[in-house]
């Protein structure tokens, strides 16, 4: 892959997903099955916008079936998966178009994930991706009948070991994962002088008032949900603790944290870095949010086994205890923000999930909220 940022004033190289190894491979297959001829690479425009041309391998062509490989390119970025073959294997059915995992690629076990319980774990845009390369392909070639795609990583069980894949609830190989398509390196450093670049040039602009987010899932709410203005957002990724610094440093007069439960919910045992490398204490903060609020030990319990921070919001949505939890948790979030603040920086937060929406804000948030609506 020929294209290319730069960081740490470093020219890096960018990579694609193994989502996209999954779809190039898929197309590839396709268009050798409906067309009757060998390709040795295949086109491809990733959700991102960057095309790609991909070579193609290990082709094993059959009367109803084609097999071949991409092998996973991550560029610069440190990834255990870069190297590996993700191959496509597919076949003529008689209507639909499938998706199924095969050798190296896991199964969910544990609920709370993008697929369900049973599912091989090969995620929503991903599963997108492919659908649609075997439709454009079927219509293409005038076929009238279905396809199925069977996605296999003949590494995927051993590279797996290597990941967070087991403890997270998916057993029996790697993910195929991607939102964009693409693998962008970048080393914390880079991340950290990326935003004091954005916070300094809001700065330099007057801008007095930032809202920031861990990532896309934040940005996609702000304006879809809570219909607040993108354009003084900074991403904060998982370091919010040096964000809230910096905005002191630059002297900021107000930040509104909007993000997932699942990272900001470690603010409420004051982690300011999020990155699961450095600590959970998920589940962990949630349960003493139950006993604070009330709730039995018996349902802290349940709390504590939960995978994800979805599934628990679930457990304490059904037992009718959602709110109070929410309420001590973002109690928290609010003394852990203010401490980390100092005194001169007004700083909000606001938390969601994707099913219940927003579930909790910390006092003054309405108020910042207002003034980024205006």
């Amino acid at each position: 892959m020929d294209h290319f940022i730069y960081k740490d004033q470093k020219k890096m190289r960018l990579g694609y997903t193994t989502g996209t190894c999954a779809t190039a491979a898929t197309k590839a297959a396709a268009q050798m099955l409906l067309g009757g001829k060998r390709i040795g690479q295949v086109e491809l425009l990733t959700p991102k916008g960057i095309p790609l041309q991909l070579k193609v391998e290990q082709i094993v062509i059959e009367e109803n079936r084609v097999s071949c490989a991409i092998r996973k390119d991550a560029g610069d970025d440190y990834d255990v998966t870069n190297g590996m073959y993700v191959i496509a294997c597919v076949e003529k059915i008689g209507q639909g178009y499938e998706i199924e995992g095969g050798e190296g690629v896991g199964r969910v076990t544990k609920p709370g994930l993008d697929q369900s319980v049973g599912n091989c774990a090969i995620n929503t845009v991903p599963r997108q991706m492919m659908a649609q390369v075997m439709m454009e392909e079927a219509d293409a070639y005038g076929y009238e009948g279905g396809l199925r795609t069977i996605i296999s990583v003949p590494e995927g069980a051993e590279i797996a070991k290597k990941t967070l894949n087991q403890k997270l609830g998916i057993e029996g190989g790697i993910s195929i994962l991607g939102t964009s398509g693409i693998v962008e390196p970048m080393s914390e450093t880079a991340l950290i002088d990326t935003i004091r670049t954005e916070l300094s040039m809001y700065c330099a602009q007057g801008q007095r008032d930032i809202i920031i987010t861990p990532g896309n899932y934040g940005e996609s709410f702000l304006t879809d949900q809570l219909g607040l203005d993108l354009s003084h957002t900074v991403k904060c990724s998982n370091f919010i603790g040096e964000t809230i610094d910096m905005a002191y440093e630059f002297q900021l007069s107000s930040l509104l944290l909007i993000g997932h439960l699942g990272k900001l919910v470690k603010l409420g045992s004051g982690i300011m870095n999020t990155h699961s490398k450095y600590a959970d204490g998920r589940m962990e903060t949630l349960s003493s949010c139950v006993l604070l609020a009330g709730g039995t030990g018996e349902l802290a319990r349940r709390i504590l086994d939960c995978n994800t921070t979805d599934e628990a919001v679930e457990v304490l949505w059904m037992a009718a205890f959602l709110p109070p939890v929410m309420e001590q948790l973002m109690k928290k979030i609010d003394s852990a923000l203010k401490q980390r603040a100092f005194e001169g920086l007004r700083i909000e937060a606001v938390v969601f999930s994707n099913r219940f929406g927003v579930l909790g804000k910390t006092k003054g948030a309405e108020q910042l909220m207002m003034l980024h609506r205006e």
